[in-house]
């Protein structure tokens, strides 16, 4: 199908390119910004007065649940709610029932998402088989079956030779390893060390647990080549002194990048509330200072990517009490708003919130990507035609029955969070293809 976007002002973070043009599209592709040629017959004509055309939103860090978990999200709803929040690419955890360690299973979830049409899907392999951090899985295997790298996802590594070897092979053969830097000894509570736990009764995730790792895994970092050694992923930090450690660490040229999740940058522990369970997150909210450390990283690009970390969970998990929830919160349909909210309360403005959801996660995927590393999160004329168009100007409230994901939970429904969104999807097109459309009425 051939499609105009027209009076939309086109923004891309990559090139700098802000203003009011055209866009053409064919095959997939873009054909043109700005001047459309005459003979340019549109099968269909998207009028974007008012709105901004940007490049499709890519997001690191999605739990889509399936296989093993439908009950709290199948790739049907999930996918569904990726298009809804202008998401075109996403990272999904190993973390599925079974564990993503086999090629086969790969293979099977990519071919799902190809059929579905809503969103591009880049798997994460499991590091070690069923996550069990002992031995490590067929990663050239599982590389050919289209994993984008190999995660622990929130399961650690408790042998310390073995993430050294898992680091090693990684260095070798050019793949990146993700990890969320957290200690399995320290990193057993339920909520951030502080006076609102010990107020609560909580069991407390000290900064330590997170600092530690990150030592760790920066030292193995060295052993297996420093700056030509292993490509490390840093997932969700959430503590002032993480981003302070991170910072050191590419300023010695370590070959590190690192993300923060949308609760982190905008919540605190005291958000919690009286045992609000919406607020069950992993890694748990911290103190009001490491969140404004976390969003001064991300405005400097110590933190190079904002993701949603989407964590479908169904009622019954959630409504227990806080330290039994299971943590977790539904994020893909909020991360270009929150994005947004943070560009805008931080004075790092749109450009750079559009960079932190599209093409700095695409800079963090690299080589992976193959030939859409060239195109995809930007808007290049030759390029894939992965786009999303907002209303800049719109004002929502979440209400989590109106979530198109499986998963209603959300730390920031309006009833308890208070929270006005800016920004609202209208249309997102994947490869060229309309994968979700709002009227311009809706709320």
């Amino acid at each position: 199908m051939k499609i105009l976007i027209t009076k939309g002002r086109v923004v891309d973070p990559a090139s700098g390119r802000d203003e009011r043009a055209d866009i053409a599209i064919a095959n997939g592709r873009i054909l043109t910004i700005g001047k459309v040629a005459p003979d340019f017959a549109a099968d269909r004509t998207l009028d974007a007065s008012g709105l901004v055309v940007a490049p499709g939103l890519v997001d690191l860090a999605a739990r889509l649940r399936e296989p093993g978990h439908e009950h709290e999200g199948m790739l049907e709803s999930e996918l569904a709610a990726a298009a809804a929040g202008g998401v075109t690419s996403l990272v999904c955890l190993p973390d599925t029932d079974p564990t993503l360690d086999e090629p086969g299973l790969v293979e099977m979830l990519k071919f799902r998402a190809r059929k579905l049409s809503r969103c591009r899907l880049f798997p994460l392999g499991a590091l070690t088989r069923g996550l069990a951090g002992e031995v490590l899985t067929e990663m050239a295997e599982l590389t050919e079956a289209g994993c984008v790298g190999f995660s622990q996802a929130d399961a650690t590594v408790r042998d310390t030779q073995v993430l050294a070897r898992a680091l090693q092979y990684a260095a070798t053969f050019g793949y990146t390893v993700w990890l969320r830097p957290n200690d399995p000894w320290l990193g057993g509570g339920v909520a951030a060390s502080g006076a609102v736990a010990t107020r609560l009764g909580l069991a407390g995730v000290p900064v330590a647990a997170e600092t530690i790792a990150l030592h760790t895994l920066f030292e193995l970092v060295r052993a297996s080549g420093g700056k030509e050694g292993a490509r490390v992923h840093l997932c969700r930090i959430s503590s002032a002194a993480g981003v302070e450690l991170v910072r050191a660490a590419k300023a010695e040229g370590l070959p590190v990048t690192a993300d923060v999740s949308i609760n982190s940058l905008h919540l605190t522990d005291v958000d919690i509330g009286y045992f609000n369970s919406a607020m069950r997150l992993v890694p748990p909210l911290r103190q009001q200072r490491d969140r404004d450390a976390l969003r001064a990283g991300l405005a400097d690009g110590t933190l190079d990517a904002l993701v949603s970390d989407h964590t479908p969970v169904d009622a019954d998990a959630k409504t227990l009490p806080f330290a039994e929830a299971e943590p977790g919160a539904t994020g893909l349909e909020l991360l270009l708003s929150l994005a947004l909210k943070w560009g805008q309360d931080s004075g790092a403005g749109l450009r750079r919130a559009l960079a932190t959801v599209s093409c700095e996660p695409v800079r963090v995927l690299g080589d992976a990507l193959g030939s859409l590393a060239s195109s995809a999160g930007r808007l290049v004329e030759g390029g894939v035609a992965d786009i999303c168009v907002f209303d800049p100007e719109a004002r929502w409230t979440v209400t989590p029955g109106a979530l198109r994901s499986q998963g209603k939970h959300t730390p920031f429904a309006f009833e308890t969070s208070g929270f006005e969104l800016p920004g609202r999807v209208r249309a997102t097109l994947v490869a060229g293809h309309v994968a979700h459309e709002a009227a311009r009425e809706a709320a």
